[in-house]
């Protein structure tokens, strides 16, 4: 059974004129193990967006608005090339890539809360027609308006599995206490009422940073909307907020500081396992 008949058959009320949009409730986890020992989780929630389905999809309700204002909302603009016209950006991808991808496409994010986003990583999950996983595209975005992504499939062609690792040398600027060297490590495991994602950047020396984004997938409805909005009040300004609270505080311990790099040249760096 593919994700798409998966979920639907998890949850058979139609939120929106596509039933497979998701909210997800649950945290995120990040710990760095050098050279000073930090850690903290918070909690967060997300959105699990039917890509391929978006032309056909309703506007939303009154609590949620896809490309347009509303106090929690989705907008394509803030994907890909910034263009608009996220399916095609991540399909375009794909093809130069040579990867065949011919089914459904998720996007698990960060919503747009009182117009305000800022996703530090966004997962394309991308489906060939019998269903079963492709590829995934990580998509970054660092605090200083750049965006890089790290496309991460099996060279020979062959479906991802759950739990693989796949790999991906680390290309793109996004904490001053970190530096460009290394490889990350991602992990993925999603069942229709549960979703973890892993990323771990190692160096030559090891495991540097652990991070999870986990949840549990609730249908986007305005109970569970107004779940969100009660429950994470302004939560993607504390995003923000929240990033630069623990760099102050790995300041503070005089976690070694890098200089920004201008960004690569290339957008997208391919990854394998």
């Amino acid at each position: 059974m593919s994700r798409a008949a998966a979920i639907a058959a998890a949850d058979p009320r139609a939120p929106l004129s596509d039933r497979d949009w998701r909210l997800v409730f649950g945290e995120i986890r990040h710990r760095r193990l050098r050279p000073a020992a930090h850690a903290f989780r918070y909690p967060a929630f997300y959105i699990r967006v039917p890509v391929h389905h978006l032309d056909g999809a309703a506007r939303g309700n009154w609590l949620f608005g896809l490309n347009r204002g509303a106090l929690l909302s989705f907008r394509e603009s803030d994907h890909g090339d910034g263009q608009g016209r996220a399916a095609a950006w991540v399909l375009s991808q794909l093809a130069q890539a040579g990867i065949e991808a011919d089914g459904a496409l998720w996007l698990h994010t960060f919503p747009r809360v009182l117009g305000y986003a800022f996703k530090p990583v966004s997962f394309w999950h991308c489906e060939g027609r019998d269903g079963r996983l492709a590829a995934i595209v990580a998509e970054v975005n660092n605090t200083f308006g750049e965006r890089h992504c790290y496309l991460l499939s099996d060279p020979s062609g062959a479906p991802l599995r759950q739990g693989q690792t796949l790999r991906a040398d680390k290309e793109f600027h996004v904490s001053p206490f970190s530096e460009i060297l290394g490889s990350y490590r991602f992990r993925f495991m999603d069942t229709p009422t549960r979703t973890v994602a892993r990323v771990e950047h190692h160096d030559e020396s090891g495991p540097l940073l652990l991070t999870s984004l986990s949840g549990e997938l609730r249908a986007l409805t305005v109970r569970h909307c107004l779940r969100a909005l009660l429950g994470y009040p302004l939560f993607t300004l504390g995003v923000i907020a929240r990033i630069h609270w623990q760099a102050l505080r790995l300041f503070v311990r005089r976690v070694p500081f890098q200089s920004k790099p201008a960004p690569p040249a290339r957008f997208l760096t391919r990854g394998s396992p």
